[in-house]
């Protein structure tokens, strides 16, 4: 296929700076693939920010008929571990992408990072360094005063290979040396004053074992790993704009396979009352604000699922932001948007009442069975049967002993439908000692069931039920925003802005066509929201079913 071709198939794709560069490459003859990468660190579950870099990265390679890989940024062993390896491939998979061959890691390449090193010392530009960390900030300088060189950093070549060499072997105490290149400790990009390439660290690596004790930083890690692989066009987020200088320097003082992957940068996401800093989102696991990393008030890739959104959602939020250069902060009713748009149209109907009122049909008797569509919209989706019982539950807030005419739900003395059923009455009700109403005994016109009532009467109002002696128990939990405030990053303490209400808890009843309602499939209560069955505490014997987002916008 020829680069034309490429594009053209395309061109059905919301366009972006990015693909025009690629685009650019393409018919220019600069390349003739698209090789892309995703490079996630092991160190916490992926979160909403993550998944526009997924969505962008192998989007990308599928729309060009490129490939994208999967490589474990893992150069930190004291921060990963497996179980953040297995959730990411999870991830990935489960927002529909597929990586090219078998999953990388950065630590494959240890062997290769070590031989550069070697070379770049050989070269004269890389030193072994003895400066404490502390002393190292101090030498580094300032944005606005140039840092001053290590008094180790005109060592022999043939000292620096042998101090590199005891490094390796472990002959110096953890912070007490690390390798750095020698670049130009005047640089008015604070990223070029002599980084550090190689550290200390005493830890086993959940890839490589105990084999090294040195390992490699990112900055240089990096671009090795993407010329490596060859990658073609290295997609990083705003704040590596500057290390893009370190990331060509390594590359180009390297003897490595040309041409050379080069690094473009796009604005990260920034949602409104959500976290994206890993660290912070572990201190509310670690704290045990949220139940875990897959809490559903969690903007963890695997937190949204749990609580019901869907993968086209979520690359349609992707799509819909869009990829820029511009830093910006994005509503949170975006995403809402996105996931009620996706379940209105795919989202089978259900009844539940969740805060309960019973009601009696005084002059109904036995159980008349009623079948009633899944979607009012999509016949293929078929149809279900509800029991209609003389007893039923409807919810609190739909019943009134008065009320004026905005309110179209059932007023004592006056009628409603019930949804798919028949029109009732509110004849009269009954109170507890506390005078709260118990019971609303109600009657029913028979000749009203999906239709009006012949005597030309108009009754506005629908509400919903389920019934009292054929339904199931379950519990309901509302999720709303975990922050009171919009920008929670910018808090000095993230746990004072915790919104108290962001879970609440109630007991109800739905209708027992749910009884197998499998985890995570989404359902629209009618009149109440979208939920799903929680995939972690919801059993045939309770059911728990979490609210994914409401029927209108609204916090």
């Amino acid at each position: 296929m020829d680069s034309n071709e490429i594009v053209e198939n395309t061109a059905h794709h919301p366009t972006n700076f990015i693909r025009h560069i690629i685009d650019e490459d393409l018919q220019s003859g600069r390349l003739n693939r698209v090789h892309t990468r995703f490079p996630p660190e092991p160190n916490g579950y992926l979160h909403i920010g993550h998944a526009k870099s997924i969505c962008l990265n192998f989007g990308i390679a599928k729309d060009y008929k490129g490939l994208c890989n999967l490589r474990f940024d893992d150069t930190n062993p004291v921060k990963e571990d497996t179980e953040y390896v297995d959730s990411i491939k999870q991830d990935v998979q489960w927002l529909g992408f597929q990586w090219e061959g078998e999953v990388r890691y950065a630590s494959d390449y240890f062997d290769q990072l070590y031989a550069y090193a070697i070379e770049l010392i050989k070269k004269g530009l890389a030193y072994v360094d003895e400066l404490s960390p502390e002393q190292m900030r101090e030498y580094r300088g300032t944005l606005t005063e140039a840092g001053k060189n290590s008094p180790y950093r005109d060592r022999s070549v043939e000292e620096n290979l042998a101090l590199f060499e005891k490094m390796k072997n472990g002959e110096f105490a953890e912070g007490s040396a690390s390798l750095r290149a020698k670049i130009d400790m005047a640089s008015p990009f604070m990223v070029m004053r002599d980084p550090v390439l190689y550290r200390i660290k005493f830890a086993s690596h959940h890839q490589t074992g105990d084999k090294w004790c040195i390992y490699p930083m990112y900055d240089f890690t990096h671009c090795i790993s993407d010329a490596i692989e060859r990658i073609t066009h290295s997609l990083c987020t705003l704040e590596f704009q500057d290390n893009r200088r370190l990331y060509d320097w390594v590359l180009e003082h390297i003897s490595i396979e040309r041409p050379l992957p080069h690094q473009y940068e796009f604005s990260r996401l920034n949602l409104e009352y959500t976290l994206t800093s890993k660290r912070k989102l572990l201190k509310l696991v670690q704290e045990g604000v949220v139940d875990g990393w897959n809490d559903p008030r969690m903007p963890t890739i695997s937190g949204l699922r749990r609580r019901g959104y869907t993968p086209a959602a979520i690359r349609e939020f992707c799509r819909r932001i869009g990829v820029t250069k511009q830093d910006n902060v994005v509503e949170y009713s975006a995403l809402e948007s996105c996931i009620r748009d996706d379940l209105n149209q795919n989202a089978p109907r259900a009844m539940a009442v969740l805060d309960p009122l019973r009601i009696v049909i005084e002059n109904f008797e036995g159980v008349e069975i009623l079948t009633v569509p899944n979607h009012p919209n999509r016949p293929e989706m078929g149809q279900r049967e509800l029991p209609l019982t003389r007893e039923l539950y409807i919810d609190r807030a739909d019943f009134r002993e008065e009320a004026n005419k905005q309110y179209k739900r059932l007023v004592l003395g006056k009628e409603v439908r019930l949804r798919n059923a028949y029109i009732i009455k509110a004849e009269r009700v009954e109170k507890d000692a506390q005078g709260n109403i118990s019971t609303v005994y109600c009657s029913y016109d028979p000749t009203t069931l999906g239709k009006n009532p012949n005597d030309g009467r108009k009754v506005k109002g629908v509400i919903h039920w389920v019934s009292a002696s054929d339904n199931l128990p379950a519990e309901f939990r509302l999720y709303s925003r975990l922050f009171n405030v919009a920008n929670p990053s910018a808090e000095e303490d993230i746990l004072a802005a915790i919104n108290s209400d962001s879970l609440i808890i109630k007991q109800g009843f739905v209708e027992k066509n749910l009884a197998g309602a499998e985890a995570e499939q989404a359902y629209q209560f009618e009149r109440e929201g979208y939920y799903c069955a929680d995939s972690k505490d919801s059993r045939a014997d309770g059911l728990v079913f979490n609210l994914t987002v409401g029927l209108k916008e609204g916090f």
